[in-house]
């Protein structure tokens, strides 16, 4: 009895047995397209890399998967919804829809893509953050009014954080985007990261409630 006494007080002291266990990094994803597949960039440079980084540095330990796929739509993420968020995922980013509004997709059918995403990530108890987009004004006001609306009112529908324009900051601005003025630079990203980083910590932190 006495030995074994012994070896729990030394094994506490080193530093080492299930005393000293510690709670695992949060295991997250981002679903989106090439704007956070990093097209363009290099791979260190990509949206979920950078962010990963900012969130260390804020002390916040997460494992972010980039699940971001150039040209993807809202459609094709909810496509390839089960096999790109890996199991034991507990927190996703949802960025798509760039690529709907360019293409002048209905907003209806966007809107049915991103519903059915919530709804799949939140079936699987996988925390949902979604990141808004606004449509090019080119299609007209009735088209931008529809489209802009889909992501505060999913997100009011289904009780999730809303980021409301992942382009904050950048969209527009030559100095922060690639020759095609769609696609941000590194630097464009690091704005990005900055900008959203407030909302990522809060939602978080909210998770890190529920894993308790």
């Amino acid at each position: 009895m006495f030995v074994a006494c012994l070896v729990v007080l030394l094994l506490t002291m080193s530093g080492h047995g299930p005393v000293q266990a510690q709670t695992s990094p949060i295991k997250m994803a981002v679903l989106g397209d090439s704007l956070t597949a990093g097209y363009g960039l290099p791979a260190p440079a990509a949206f979920p890399v950078r962010l990963q980084k900012a969130l260390k540095d804020r002390g916040i330990d997460a494992t972010i998967v980039n699940a971001g796929v150039s040209g993807d739509t809202t459609s094709g993420g909810r496509d390839r919804l089960d096999w790109s968020i890996p199991e034991g995922t507990e927190a996703v980013i949802v960025e798509l829809g760039a690529n709907d509004a360019l293409r002048g997709v209905d907003p209806k059918v966007t809107r049915a893509s991103l519903d059915d995403i919530v709804r799949k990530l939140k079936a699987r108890n996988i925390a949902v953050l979604l990141a808004g987009m606004y449509a090019p004004r080119n299609y007209g006001p009735e088209y931008a009014k529809d489209f802009d609306a889909i992501y505060p009112d999913l997100a009011s529908t289904w009780k999730v954080p809303l980021y409301p324009f992942f382009l904050e900051g950048v969209a527009g601005d030559a100095k922060l985007n690639q020759p095609d003025g769609l696609h941000p630079t590194a630097d464009g990203i690091d704005v990005i990261v900055k900008r959203m980083l407030p909302t990522v910590e809060a939602f978080l932190a909210s998770r890190g409630e529920q894993r308790k």
